[in-house]
């Protein structure tokens, strides 16, 4: 057996590649940008999304899909269909998770609960309790996944809420510290558990000037976090950074800005004696083929 490792057993994961996508603070961008000569025409859109991830999945045996939040707010799509479209979209794409992010508020606890019906993923986040919510049997903590012979633990951290989101709005929810509630779930995941690849969705936001919790700052503070796909601040990764966590191990934190506008990649290769490599990233920009 090969102990506290990435790999499950010594048959395990020798040679398997993995490929993650990943968004975040789509914000109701179901459309490309109009063509308006704008800096964002013709960028982005559920239709260039989708074929793009179709043709990646066609190249690649093992594919995760994820989302780090802030699904919802920002065009006409929301404010007459309150995410209804969105989570459809996401569904027919074929995302695997997501995280929720504090737009995902904006309709109330209500309207996204309802709006999960039509989810066929889960929605993973630890650090919010939503007991006694319209959320309270909607959510799970963390998720495993298994792709061939890997087993990748997947949880889900939120921003504070207080002084962001109107207190109506998210009622009851209650924010616990990310980085204690990481710190436990992780722990499970890698040890109890035995998975592969840890990630995190985390919608905290990449990092601030000021005394403020990020994904740099959960990066460093916790011990069994592979992965951080983050959210909240819109930042263009062109590639992920890579921190040391408190093991002094790397901890690989990407992000790829708002609006659909990037489809975010990391490749991984497992072996034995290498355990876990990446092997590759790209920030791929969406954008719909025009015909001549």
């Amino acid at each position: 057996m090969v102990s506290g490792g990435l790999l499950n057993d010594a048959m395990a994961a020798e040679g398997v590649k993995l490929t993650v996508l990943h968004t975040n603070d789509v914000h109701s961008r179901l459309d490309p940008f109009p063509m308006d000569g704008s800096r964002n025409a013709g960028l982005g859109g559920v239709t260039a999304r989708a074929e793009l991830i179709k043709k990646i999945r066609s190249e690649q045996e093992h594919v995760l899909l994820l989302d780090a939040g802030d699904i919802f707010q920002g065009t006409p799509y929301f404010n007459f269909y309150k995410g209804e479209p969105d989570i459809k979209a996401m569904t027919a794409m074929g995302y695997d998770a997501a995280t929720m992010g504090n737009h995902d508020f904006d309709g109330g606890l209500d309207n996204f609960a309802t709006q999960l019906q039509h989810a066929k993923f889960p929605l993973i986040i630890c650090n919010y309790d939503f007991a006694g919510t319209p959320m309270e049997h909607k959510y799970e903590p963390y998720r495993i996944i298994r792709r061939g012979k890997l087993k990748i633990g997947m949880t889900g951290v939120g921003i504070e809420l207080k002084g962001l989101v109107p207190d109506n709005l998210y009622g009851n929810t209650k924010y616990l510290d990310p980085v204690q509630q990481v710190n436990v779930v992780a722990e499970r995941l890698k040890k109890r558990e035995s998975c592969d690849l840890v990630i995190c969705l985390s919608h905290l936001g990449y990092k601030y000037s000021e005394n403020k919790v990020s994904d740099i700052i959960l990066a460093r503070e916790t011990s069994y976090l592979d992965v951080i796909i983050g959210g909240h601040t819109h930042t263009f990764m062109d590639k992920p950074d890579v921190i040391k966590n408190k093991n002094g191990e790397d901890v690989i934190v990407n992000q790829v800005g708002w609006a659909g506008i990037r489809l975010g990649r990391l490749d991984f290769n497992f072996s034995k004696g290498n355990r876990k490599n990446l092997s590759g990233s790209n920030s791929i920009i969406i954008e719909e083929k025009t015909k001549q």
